[in-house]
């Protein structure tokens, strides 16, 4: 039981940073996910612990109990056994009465010892179950700063300014469409140019007669 303990301890308290610092730089959310699946496997190991300690006060009780319901009844039983001078049946219920009187001790002490190590195991139970929350929710606070990492990182390669990016295709397709816009007023400034001559002589004729 100590030592469990004492891995979960190990475990559960290593320093997060210096956890992702190494294998985990690649993947830290993957790495991440990882070791707290690893430390619920351990949580559940330690529960189970507890309910097996649970199981065994109880065992140590009703061991003490029945040890301490026989006795008493052997005392009483020899106590009757010498008034009535009964040597032998007397003899006899004094060394039962010794037996379950030291048995019941046992289970006393042994119950005792069960409940002073219960509190303690449930005490770091419930310490370890705070501990592995609080790295879930790390967890989500490291999601959501890798999420915006990513968000950013798509958003500069839209906007980014380069041949093989989206952006500069956009800028390319605007310049074409310019240019397409050009090509066609021009040629219609052309196919209008003669029209226009013919107005402009016609009109200063009229003006030259007057």
């Amino acid at each position: 039981m100590t030592n469990i303990f004492t891995r979960m301890k190990d475990s559960i308290s290593s320093d997060l940073h210096n956890m992702m610092d190494q294998k985990e730089q690649k993947n830290p959310i993957a790495a991440l996910n990882q070791y707290l699946r690893q430390s619920e496997q351990e949580k559940e190991k330690v529960r189970k612990l507890v309910d097996r300690q649970y199981k065994l006060k109880d065992e140590f009780s009703r061991e003490y109990h029945k040890a301490q319901d026989l006795a008493d009844k052997r005392i009483k039983q020899a106590n009757i056994a010498e008034k009535a001078g009964e040597e032998q049946m007397h003899e006899f219920a004094v060394k039962e009465y010794e037996e379950y009187q030291g048995r019941a001790d046992r289970m006393k002490a042994s119950r005792e010892e069960a409940e002073q190590q219960l509190e303690s195991l449930e005490q770091k139970y419930e310490e370890m179950k705070h501990k592995l929350k609080d790295m879930h929710l790390r967890r989500m606070e490291l999601m959501g700063r890798e999420n915006m990492a990513h968000a950013n990182h798509q958003i500069n390669r839209v906007v980014e300014d380069s041949p093989d990016k989206p952006y500069s295709r956009f800028a390319e397709m605007e310049q074409y469409i310019e240019g397409l816009e050009y090509k066609v007023n021009s040629a219609y400034y052309r196919s209008t140019f003669d029209s226009k001559i013919a107005k402009l002589e016609k009109e200063m004729n009229e003006q030259g007669s007057k």
